[in-house]
């Protein structure tokens, strides 16, 4: 199943495919590592990519312009943690 992006952007652009965390997803062509986190609304400093299974520096996100066919993994890290209020881990 192949996931449109409705934003007004993507409806406007030619589309390539991405999978992205197994789902495949038509998006506009030309984007980098950057402007896909950014398109995806993920704060920057908060997710690891991978594509086509080897890891993106971050220092990398910028040149790193994405193909039609590309598999990305995105992880992004929620903070948190134990409560105080718990017995167990206090």
């Amino acid at each position: 199943m192949t996931l449109h992006c409705l934003c007004v952007a993507c409806r406007k652009i030619s589309a390539m495919e991405l999978k992205i965390n197994g789902e495949t997803r038509d998006l506009p062509d030309g984007l980098t590592v950057t402007t896909l986190v950014a398109h995806l609304g993920m704060k920057t400093d908060r997710v690891a990519v991978e594509l086509n299974q080897q890891i993106v520096p971050r220092n990398s996100w910028e040149k790193t312009t994405l193909k039609s066919g590309d598999s990305l993994e995105i992880v992004h890290f929620v903070g948190g943690g134990a409560s105080s209020s718990c017995s167990r881990c206090s």
